[in-house]
């Protein structure tokens, strides 16, 4: 503000005739920055009680003219209550009829004038201001809001998991207590991972593939020699990334529709090329098979429309049913 007030100063020396650079005193400066103080201290009241009188981010049609109005006006009135006691008790003005005249209406001009350039900064930055935050209001709600419906996608998973896993368990038990006693123990990995990464929204296929040898082993218990599951997976792509227990839902929706016999096993084989992890399996439609409601594949779609463009592809003849996930990378 001193800095201010003595730059208004010197510009308004160049303005009002009559005065010199010679001519100013120290309580030209002295009163022109206590102008100012008096003008920027009162405006920023006038902003502060008009922020909860008429916020910009609500009524920005009425701050506008109602801010402009108290502001200049108020300005206008220091500046002129600051002129006349500055020239009452130093004679630093002309007093002459029409130079006194003139000279007050450059003094009032020249300072409302500023008036309303600050108040235009100050609206153009309130603006700004609340445009960016609004922008940042609606990226963290949005990014909330997918968190949430990600969450919701994942949950879907784990109440059809348990199910089969403790519908398989209860008739181990009464068959054979050793493997009952590696099933809970493979089960156990099965959801410390669960746990682990209950909160991941990707986790690397070498984890993954570790994840699906305790939920194969799961499986061959239940269907024994009725099920073959072979991985083929490229070593560098281990390293890649997709979304938790994606593998293990195809794997599960190919059992769920496919006979899986002595007569007729059911093959299914993990491989990964061209950027994609391929899980396929022979097609063999169970005999009261009804078409499904595709929920597995619709979660899976969903979960990589948070990461990616690139679709999940879905393949389908006569002998086989091929689903492609992409790989992602960490970047």
């Amino acid at each position: 503000m001193v800095l201010l007030g003595i730059l208004v100063t010197l510009a308004l020396n160049l303005f009002v005739p009559g005065k010199t650079l010679e001519m100013l005193h120290f309580y030209d400066f002295v009163i022109s920055i206590s102008i100012t103080i008096m003008v920027w201290e009162g405006n920023l009241r006038i902003d502060h009680w008009l922020n909860q009188k008429y916020p910009w981010i609500t009524k920005p049609g009425k701050r506008i003219p109602v801010h402009l109005l108290l502001s200049v006006g108020y300005s206008a009135i220091i500046i002129m209550i600051g002129s006349y006691i500055s020239n009452r008790f130093t004679n630093s003005l002309p007093i002459n009829g029409q130079d006194f005249l003139k000279t007050t209406s450059i003094i009032l001009g020249a300072l409302v004038l500023m008036s309303v350039i600050l108040l235009t900064i100050e609206i153009s930055a309130q603006f700004f201001m609340h445009w960016k935050n609004s922008l940042l209001e609606i990226e963290k709600y949005r990014a909330e809001s997918l968190q949430a419906q990600l969450q919701n996608l994942k949950n879907q998973i784990n109440p059809h998991f348990l199910f089969n896993n403790m519908s398989v368990l209860s008739s181990l038990v009464y068959k054979d207590q050793d493997k009952a006693v590696e099933f809970i123990n493979q089960l156990s990995k099965v959801y410390r991972y669960l746990l682990d990464n209950q909160n991941s929204e990707l986790v690397s296929v070498d984890d993954e593939l570790t994840f699906l040898g305790s939920y194969i082993f799961l499986l061959q218990i239940r269907f024994d020699k009725n099920l073959v599951i072979r991985v083929n997976v490229k070593k560098e792509d281990l390293v890649k990334l997709i979304p938790p227990m994606a593998v293990q839902i195809l794997i599960e929706n190919a059992i769920k529709h496919n006979e899986a016999s002595s007569e007729h096993p059911l093959t299914i084989l993990i491989d990964s090329s061209g950027g994609s992890l391929t899980v396929s399996n022979n097609l063999q439609l169970r005999p009261q098979y009804e078409q499904g409601s595709k929920t597995g594949l619709q979660n899976i779609r969903a979960r990589y429309q948070f990461f990616t463009s690139i679709p999940v592809e879905v393949i389908s003849d006569a002998s086989s049913f091929t689903v492609k996930i992409p790989l992602l990378s960490s970047k």
